[in-house]
């Protein structure tokens, strides 16, 4: 797909103003499939998460760009001998009197930052600030906002992270040092794994369970399928509108699944625990060389099947399975959770960054900036939480209608 039909490149000058910035270009390109062999090559050789691989967002972009109502563009900086240092894709969303732009992939990646060229010189946050005002006048956008920055990321500090304010909730990860069972060790106490294996045998007792992961499509569609069926079924116990219950949510989901599924690169890596052909929990991650970072997960709600924890079962198993393919990282994304924090020990600290452009980007950063305080606040304030989401809860059974602050955690 086109997503958007291809304008013409532009290159801008740094501001005079600036002298940090004269070293840098910024240029715009429309059309991701223009911009595909830089992106790759920064990709393959350069700093960014498995969010920001090219197979990842062209699925979410080519999925959701119409129902979501935003337009990808991707800002190019390139450094004083023309070379490529850091791409940032771009959704911009353009409304009655007013247009903003943020990261490509919103709720469902947890992780936004530039792809960055590894060994060059990188503008500092000054300079990038400055090209992404000017990439701004030409585009026609009144502010950036930027959420769920990670400060740094595989030892690069994120230049588009400086001056931000927390986020309303960090991350969550675990280092993969070691074998699998060293890290397994370090992750969990002694009582914990004694449970899990206990767990484990019980479910063993009502046939053979097995790990698999999907490496073809006839593999991913029925663990798909059951994931949303798990994910549909959960949340209407829960009274809480199901957030992959659309149709361009789920096409994004199979496509995403799908790419780079041949060379064995898939952009989510999809795993099941199954017993026959009976899919008891799933899991799916946003994968690259060496991180993994959840992005969702399920599990069968039988009683008979639930009282084993198979989704926790399931993650020791995925665990394993990153440390076997030589991954150093493994992570559960952003928002507090029990599980989460049982299994990562490491925080991933985010901020949020916005920047104004317009007189009219000045308003829409105000009422964004004092949006996310608030929701800072009730997440971090376990009273507030327990009630909004007492709250969401008694709405989203009444009238399936959407809270205004997304779930604690992830899928």
């Amino acid at each position: 797909m086109t997503a958007i039909a291809r304008a013409s490149e532009f290159a801008l000058p740094a501001a005079s103003a600036r002298p940090q910035a004269s070293s840098f270009t910024v240029e715009a390109i429309r059309d991701l499939a223009a911009a595909e062999a830089i992106w790759r090559e920064l990709e393959a050789t350069g700093t960014s998460s498995p969010y920001q691989r090219f197979d990842w967002q062209k699925a979410y972009v080519e999925a959701l760009a119409e129902s979501r109502g935003f337009e990808p563009c991707v800002l190019l900086v390139r450094d004083c001998d023309s070379r490529p240092c850091l791409l940032l894709p771009l959704a911009i969303e353009r409304r009655p009197g007013l247009s903003a732009a943020g990261a490509i992939g919103g709720k469902h990646a947890n992780y936004h930052l530039p792809l960055m060229a590894a060994g060059g010189a990188l503008p500092s946050p000054s300079a990038l600030r400055a090209l992404l005002r000017q990439a701004a006048r030409r585009l026609g956008i009144d502010a950036y906002a930027f959420t769920n920055l990670p400060l740094s990321w595989r030892g690069l500090a994120n230049p588009l992270a400086s001056g931000g304010r927390p986020s309303p909730s960090n991350g969550y990860r675990l280092t993969l040092a070691g074998s699998a069972e060293e890290v397994l060790a370090r992750a969990l106490s002694k009582d914990a794994r004694k449970k899990l294996r206990q767990k484990d045998k019980k479910l063993r007792e009502l046939g053979p369970v097995v790990h698999q992961v999907a490496r073809t499509s006839a593999e991913i569609a029925p663990i798909l399928s059951a994931f949303l069926a798990q994910k549909r079924d959960r949340f209407s116990a829960t009274g809480i509108p199901d957030p992959f219950a659309d149709a361009a949510t789920q096409s994004f989901l199979q496509r995403a699944c799908l790419a780079g599924l041949g060379e064995a690169r898939p952009a989510i890596e999809l795993h099941a625990l199954m017993m026959g052909e009976r899919v008891l929990a799933t899991f799916g991650a946003a994968v690259d060389a060496t991180r993994c970072c959840g992005m969702f997960t399920s599990f069968d709600a039988d009683p008979e099947i639930a009282r084993s924890s198979p989704g926790e079962l399931l993650m020791l198993e995925v665990i394993r399975h990153q440390c076997a393919q030589g991954r150093r990282v493994f992570d559960l994304g952003v928002g507090e959770a029990r599980y989460k924090s049982s299994l990562c020990d490491e925080v991933e600290e985010l901020v949020d960054v916005t920047l104004p452009v317009t007189a009219r980007g000045h308003l829409y950063v105000a009422a964004f900036g004092g949006f996310l305080r608030l929701k800072r606040l009730v997440k971090q304030t376990p009273w507030l939480w327990q009630g909004f989401t007492r709250l969401r809860s008694r709405l989203g059974a009444s009238s399936r209608g959407a809270g205004d602050l997304p779930k604690r955690g992830t899928a």
